[in-house]
């Protein structure tokens, strides 16, 4: 069934796409990339699905990675719904994979030194970047995280791409992920958001830009 949110909606996106994105290079919890222009508009797309959902937004409390990738993401999403960033706290166990010796490296020069090391399909880290993490480590921090959290106001939580997944899949409560130790949602795409709510997830919008009401 899922883990119990005592009703609470969790709304859980990750950032807008970087600089770093596009030019294929790694960013896990170190690298502080910005927002490209179509990052900052897939942000306030999203800010603009969750206005449909949100009728008070100083009820709704502000979480975020401290990557400033994500905190630029908030802060874009705060504007269109009205609430106050200020507000927000930020937890280091919401931050990306931990890449290691991988952090800022472009993807081709990786590949090129130690083969593929992405599974297509899952579009997951086959291999663990040196002193960097693997998705079991990330279950253990997040494992951690939600079992702090009271669930007693509707959340905002904006964190990354691995990050993200793992936290669904937790929250979901589904099983490991063959392979990767670890239960892993299905990839979103950037400028994406989902609302759990006692373990069940619905969209709210997707990197296209399309929507519907959780």
């Amino acid at each position: 069934m899922g883990i119990s949110t005592n009703g609470k909606r969790l709304f859980i996106a990750r950032h807008g796409e970087t600089v770093f994105n596009v030019a294929g290079r790694m960013q896990g919890m170190t690298a502080h990339t910005p927002l490209t222009w179509a990052g900052c508009e897939q942000a306030s797309r999203m800010g603009v699905a969750l206005r449909e959902h949100v009728t008070d937004p100083a009820a709704l409390r502000l979480v975020a990675s401290p990557s400033g990738r994500a905190l630029q993401t908030l802060a874009l999403i705060s504007e269109e719904i009205h609430a106050d960033w200020h507000s927000h706290v930020t937890d280091d166990r919401l931050r990306e994979i931990d890449i290691g010796g991988w952090e800022g490296r472009y993807y081709s020069d990786i590949r090129a030194e130690v083969g593929e090391f992405v599974d297509s399909e899952h579009r997951l880290f086959t291999r663990k970047a040196p002193q960097g993490e693997d998705y079991r480590d990330i279950a253990t921090r997040l494992t951690e995280w939600i079992g702090e959290q009271p669930f007693d106001r509707d959340m905002l939580i904006i964190s990354h791409g691995m990050t993200a997944r793992v936290l669904r899949g937790l929250l979901a409560d589904m099983e490991p992920l063959e392979g990767f130790g670890a239960p892993i949602a299905p990839s979103l795409s950037q400028g994406s958001m989902v609302m759990i709510r006692d373990g069940s997830e619905s969209l709210v919008i997707s990197g296209d830009g399309s929507g519907e009401r959780a």
